[in-house]
């Protein structure tokens, strides 16, 4: 029913032809679809009169009008019917929650005021026994939330009231002040119904293509949500309240290398996921798990940093439910919606980042392979802090798209199959410097942990700017100080400098001159003018940029110096990091 319905609403008639048995279709014209849709919502029936007049002004007949209006019609009658179907669904599991919710206090009533001796006494001890046990878990959560406070700042406490509010970022303070006592008292029941809602409209943007996505007009095989529709089938009240608050949506679909029992595994990982997509998340927590054991799944309660490669583009930071649940022998769901379950607190900071149900499904296919779609939609308050450079990139749902999601999921896949070896690479890359399996892998890990550091210290949240005349051009200089805390580092202070140059060349062209071992000298200090000795390198990806490489720079006086050096390229972007093997492993900074 959709398929047909979302065709002939959106301009396409069918016409049978008796003679060779077919189906012919007639496809209006944009113009032609835009009277009609004006014509429509006016008077959805037009008499004879009014047909033939439509008739004569769009050079259409009578009967394709007739046809299209009664399309029409029969479209928006399935749209409001499924509405229906959502609001009632929903409605019937708030129903079923709180039922639930009132036999577990019909298992657990206790009065009080019964003196009497027996079964009442009894209950009494057992009660008092559970307040001793709550009460050292909740010193339990506190001890926890202090260390998280901790780990995440870098502060040795909590903050206490009338101490000098810091100068982070919104929702590290909301984090900090407000963690333990907001994910202490939220209520789980709520948490459930919220997943469970937010899966149902997941499954329903995943099933049905017209009329809620369209294809992007300037990028062929992007889809985006049509606004009226979606607030038709989903209706919702903003949750970003400024006239600056915008929505972003997309959908993406693609082939990865790993089976799909293992790519989950690695999704729910808090860990491995900021591995995983190292260029889009800088941040990652699980706040809280919560195992219901009703629906099969896992719901966690989290907290998530994304950012892209560039300090003059603000981060956008979310708390949200993830839901993750098998629903086939061979397909995994998984669900990431917002939910402010701290918006009961005071002095509470707006929020500028709302996620609706987006995530991914994946399907295992043969050959250890897995096909992946994802969505993503969100509700956001950043165009007028993100830099003239980028505010195209990031407002046309490029930066944080469903594409950029499947395009890092499909590169880090097979960077992770050339790491085990279920890939072949050939014999002599490693120059006889390497021997092992194993001595390859760590060389990759400590790769990664170089250019995961690189990464985050591109976010420079404290950061003085020097900014260029030509915004459109040159960004200018950010510079950022922050404390030296990595094992085996010094005392002391690291000063971070970056920039943003807008270029007439391809990244292609771009990152082919910078991976040029002969150019080399043309834009590396350290080599002093003179070509570099590469030593050995590890191949990342069929594509033979996606290369770990082993270097030696001619640097007077240090005869065994070398740099590790990881260049990568896909659809979207391309990058490229280097440091000396030491301060790749202890988190220094890259450059």
């Amino acid at each position: 029913m959709d398929s047909s319905n979302g065709r002939n609403g959106s301009g396409d008639e069918e016409n049978y032809n008796s003679r060779e048995g077919k189906k012919q279709y007639h496809h209006h014209t944009t113009e032609q679809i835009q009277q009609l849709e004006a014509f429509y919502s006016e008077c959805p029936h037009p008499d004879k009169n009014q047909r033939q007049q439509l008739s004569r002004e769009l050079g259409l007949d009578q009967k394709q009008i007739k046809f299209w209006f009664q399309n029409k019609r029969t479209q928006i009658k399935a749209l409001n019917e499924r509405a229906d179907n959502n609001s009632l669904r929903s409605e019937n599991e708030r129903i079923h929650f709180e039922n639930l919710s009132m036999h577990e206090v019909l298992k657990n009533a206790f009065c009080p005021s019964c003196n009497s001796s027996g079964v009442c006494e009894e209950e009494k001890r057992q009660n008092l026994q559970r307040l001793r046990i709550e009460n050292a878990r909740l010193k339990e959560e506190y001890e926890r939330a202090v260390n998280f406070f901790t780990n995440y700042t870098g502060n040795p406490a909590l903050p206490f009231a009338g101490t000098e509010p810091s100068t982070s970022a919104p929702g590290q303070q909301y984090l900090s002040q407000h963690w333990s006592t907001s994910v202490t008292h939220v209520d789980k029941s709520v948490v459930i119904e919220t997943a469970v809602a937010a899966l149902n409209e997941f499954m329903e943007l995943l099933r049905v293509n017209e009329p809620l996505w369209f294809e992007a007009p300037s990028d062929h095989g992007r889809y985006i949500l049509r606004r009226d529709s979606y607030d038709m089938i989903f209706p919702k009240s903003n949750q970003v309240n400024t006239s600056s608050a915008r929505f972003e949506s997309s959908k993406d679909s693609g082939e990865v290398a790993m089976s799909a029992t293992h790519l989950i595994e690695m999704l729910v990982d808090v860990n491995k996921w900021k591995e995983i997509f190292p260029t889009i998340v800088t941040k990652a927590t699980t706040l809280e798990v919560i195992d219901t054991g009703i629906f099969g799944g896992l719901l966690h309660l989290m907290f998530q940093k994304m950012h892209i490669l560039s300090p003059l583009v603000a981060p956008r930071e979310f708390f949200f439910i993830r839901y993750s649940r098998q629903i086939h022998s061979s397909t995994w769901v998984l669900v990431d919606v917002s939910y402010d379950f701290i918006t009961q607190l005071q002095d509470s900071v707006p929020t500028r980042s709302w996620r609706f149900p987006s995530g991914c499904i994946i399907q295992d296919i043969s050959n250890g392979k897995s096909t992946v779609t994802w969505i993503e939609h969100v509700q956001v308050n950043d165009k007028l802090s993100t830099h003239r450079l980028y505010r195209d990139f990031v407002c046309g749902s490029q930066a944080y798209g469903a594409k950029r999601w499947i395009s890092t999921l499909q590169r880090m896949c097979e960077r992770f199959a050339f790491s085990n070896g279920l890939i072949a690479t050939p014999t002599n890359e490693l120059e006889g410097v390497i021997e092992s399996l194993e001595g390859k892998r760590n060389v990759m890990n400590l790769s990664q942990r170089m250019v995961e550091s690189f990464f985050e210290v591109l976010c420079m949240s404290d950061k003085l700017d020097f900014p260029n005349p030509s915004e459109y051009q040159n960004s200018g200089v950010c510079v950022a100080l922050r404390k030296s805390d990595g094992p085996h580092q010094p005392d002391g202070f690291i000063v971070s400098a970056a920039t943003s140059l807008w270029l007439p060349f391809s990244k292609e062209h771009l990152f082919n001159f910078f991976q040029d071992e002969k150019r080399r000298a043309q834009w590396d200090v350290l080599s002093n003018g003179s070509p570099v000795i590469p030593v050995a390198h590890i191949t990342t990806g069929t594509h033979h940029g996606n290369r770990i490489s082993i270097i030696q720079p001619f640097v007077p006086k240090e005869n065994k110096m070398v740099v590790l050096q990881e260049s990568s390229i896909d659809s979207l972007g391309a990058a490229g990091t280097r440091s000396s093997p030491e301060t790749a492993g202890t988190r220094s900074d890259p450059t």
